[in-house]
C-alpha cells in the first residue's frame, strides 16, 4: 500500500530533515546537495521539530535551521510556489543567516559560511533546465570565487530527467530529487528495491508514522490544505488579471476607435479600436503570467512586434504552463 504522505508538504518535510532523533537523515541529504565540499558527519538543529504547543505553533513558517561540525550554519526550505520576490528572498535569508554570526568586538575571520538549500517543486530558471543550481560570489569573466561563505542551492524538482527504472543508480542528489516527488505514492518495499542507501528506509518511517498517529495527521492535513489554497488562489490570480486586462482592453480600444472613427468612420474605428483593445489586454496578461511563471518580462519594443494572432497563441501557452505548475 502506498505511503499517501507527501514530504512536500512543508510539515513532513520538517519532520524528515528537521528532527534530532533521525538527523542521519538531514546529514545524508546536506551531503547530497553540497558536493565536494567539507563532508558533514553531525548537525546540530537550531529549531527542531519537538512538537507543537498551540495551534500557532502548528501553522508556522517551517524552514529548518542547523548548524554542522564546521560551524556552517544551514538553512533548508520547501516551497511549492514561486512567489514574487524569491530570489530577492532567498539572498536576504542567507545573508541576514551570516552578518547575525558576528557580535560586537568579534573579527570578521570568526565568519563561518552560511548556506540556503531551497527545495522547489516548480522552476525558478527554466533555461538551463538544471535539478541543481549552485549560487555563489563569484566574477563571471574572470572566473574567481570571491568567497564560499554565502550559497543558495536550489534543487527544482521539475526539471529532475530520472525515472523509476534509473533512479538506483542516480547521483545521490537526482535520488532525493526523486524520493521527494513521488515517496506518496510508493510503498516500502518499493523504496527498497528503488534505493541503495538505507537513509531512505528511514526517511520513507518517518512519513509511515505521521499518517498512524492522529495529531501528526491533523497537522498534515492542515498545512497540505493551505497549500492547495495557495495554489488556487494563484490560478485566480490569473483568472482575474485576464478578465481585467480583457476589460481595460476594450475600454482604451474603444476610446480608441472612437479617435480613429472621426477619420475613417465611427464602424472601422470600433473595430480597429477593439482589436488594440485585445492586443493591450493580452500584453497585460501575458507579461502577468511570465511574472508568476519566473520569467523576464518582455519590453514594449518586444511586444510591438507582435500581432494579434501571435499574441494569442503566446497567451495559450504560457496559460498552460501555469495550469501545469499548479497541476
Amino acid at each position: 500500500m502506498a505511503i499517501g504522505i507527501s514530504p512536500l508538504v512543508d510539515y513532513a518535510f520538517k519532520l524528515m530533515l528537521g528532527s534530532p532523533e533521525h538527523s542521519g537523515i538531514t546529514v545524508h541529504f546536506l551531503n547530497a546537495i553540497l558536493v565536494g565540499q567539507p563532508k558533514i558527519t553531525r548537525v546540530t538543529f537550531l529549531n527542531p521539530i519537538l512538537g507543537m504547543e498551540s495551534d500557532d505553533d502548528k501553522l508556522a513558517v517551517l524552514d529548518i535551521l542547523a548548524t554542522d561540525e564546521h560551524g556552517r550554519r544551514l538553512n533548508i526550505e520547501m516551497q511549492t510556489s514561486v512567489p514574487a520576490g524569491m530570489p530577492q528572498r532567498l539572498t536576504y535569508y542567507v545573508a541576514s543567516s551570516y552578518a547575525d554570526q558576528l557580535s560586537k568586538g568579534d573579527g570578521y575571520q570568526m565568519l563561518a559560511p552560511s548556506i540556503s538549500i531551497c527545495v522547489l517543486s516548480q522552476a525558478l530558471f527554466h533555461d538551463p533546465a538544471l535539478l541543481h543550481l549552485d549560487f555563489r560570489l563569484r566574477d563571471s569573466a574572470a572566473k574567481l570565487t570571491l568567497t564560499d561563505h554565502l550559497q543558495v542551492h536550489l534543487l527544482q524538482l521539475k526539471h529532475l530527467q530520472v525515472t523509476a527504472e534509473t533512479v538506483y543508480n542516480a547521483t545521490p542528489a537526482e535520488q532525493w530529487a526523486y524520493f521527494l516527488k513521488t515517496a506518496d505514492s510508493m510503498t516500502s518495499e518499493e523504496v527498497r528495491r528503488s534505493f541503495p542507501d538505507r537513509v531512505f528506509h528511514e526517511a520513507i518511517g518517518v512519513l509511515q508514522m505521521i499518517s498512524k498517529t492522529e495529531e501528526q495527521m491533523l497537522v498534515y492535513n492542515a498545512r497540505l490544505k493551505q497549500q492547495r489554497d495557495e495554489e488556487a488562489r494563484t490560478v485566480q490570480a490569473v483568472v482575474q488579471a485576464r478578465l481585467e486586462g480583457e476589460a481595460r482592453g476594450i475600454e482604451i480600444g474603444e476610446a480608441r476607435g472612437i479617435e480613429i472613427g472621426e477619420a475613417r468612420g465611427i464602424e472601422i474605428g470600433e473595430a480597429r479600436g477593439l482589436e488594440i483593445g485585445e492586443a493591450r489586454g493580452l500584453r497585460g496578461q501575458v507579461a502577468l503570467m511570465q511574472k508568476l511563471l519566473g520569467q523576464r518580462v518582455w519590453t514594449t519594443e518586444e511586444f510591438d512586434a507582435l500581432d494579434l494572432e501571435q499574441l494569442k497563441a503566446i497567451s495559450a501557452q504560457l496559460e498552460q504552463q501555469l495550469e501545469c505548475r499548479n497541476s
